[in-house]
């Protein structure tokens, strides 16, 4: 493998303003690490795009990650994940150490809710590959699965509908479904999900453990970059933050999520 520094970024990226969610756990876990945040949001959200157009997309990003100079980039998008993680690792796994987000859940789940009857929500792209589904079979079978599709909960937080009255109605037409019925935990199984986990332990009445994807990876990401010796142990560069297309929900989710305003950087995909 191409040797990149330590004190190199690290490189996230997600379709739109979901993965912040995962870059700041990630920052918390590791705060003397360089983070380098791309949002794909000329093609927000990914979850209802085909797994050949989301592949196209992550390895362009992938690709203007490396010209960066990141150590290591963090697919933090299940949809993504599902469709393109083994594409993107394969392009560019030579030159930086890739991972994804739902090995991290997988294994976390596995350890600590085995037995358990265990709900999933995510994008129909994500419900829909049966990659989580596979992965239980295969290392957790002593987990019930039980997945359902929330498709216009990305797109909801996308445009800034979250813990008011539209999203209640949505999540709670959602969470009625009686494929989640009976469930011990839930997976917010979409990086969007963290924003509306409160909401969603409202109407489970705080009686199922929630399980945060955005902890659960950040925590699993400094783990594996301490394996690697890739940790930095110097002064870390400010957070940047590229965007194939500027929208005023990213930038006020990024200043949010950051607490100070943050400087974004246009770089287009072409489709």
């Amino acid at each position: 493998m191409e040797s990149r520094p330590v004190a190199a970024p690290i490189g996230i990226f997600d379709s739109g303003i979901g993965g912040l969610t995962v870059a700041h756990q990630v920052q918390r876990a590791l705060p003397q690490e360089s983070l380098l945040y791309f949002g794909d949001t000329a093609h927000m959200p990914y979850g209802d795009k085909s797994q050949v157009t989301i592949q196209s997309y992550s390895i362009k990003i992938a690709h203007a990650l490396l010209e960066k100079g990141c150590k290591a980039i963090l697919i933090a998008c299940n949809s993504a994940s599902a469709a393109a993680y083994e594409l993107v690792r394969e392009y560019v796994g030579s030159r930086a150490r890739v991972y994804n987000v739902i090995d991290p859940v997988v294994q976390y789940t596995a350890q600590h809710h085995a037995g358990q009857q265990v709900g999933l929500i995510g994008t129909k792209q994500t419900i829909s590959s049966g990659l989580f589904s596979a992965k239980f079979a295969a290392t957790a079978p002593s987990v019930n699965l039980k997945p359902l599709a929330t498709p216009l909960l990305a797109h909801m937080i996308e445009q800034g509908f979250y813990n008011n009255s539209v999203s209640q109605h949505i999540i709670h037409s959602y969470l009625q479904d009686e494929t989640l019925r009976g469930i011990d935990s839930l997976i917010l199984g979409c990086t969007h999900y963290p924003l509306i986990k409160e909401e969603v332990s409202t109407f489970f009445e705080e009686k199922v453990t929630m399980l945060d994807t955005s902890k659960i990876v950040a925590e699993f990401l400094r783990k594996e970059l301490e394996k690697e010796g890739l940790l930095n142990d110097g002064v870390p560069e400010p957070p940047q933050f590229l965007v194939s297309d500027f929208t005023a929900s990213f930038e006020a989710s990024a200043r949010h999520f950051f607490g100070e305003p943050v400087h974004l950087e246009k770089y287009p995909l072409w489709d």
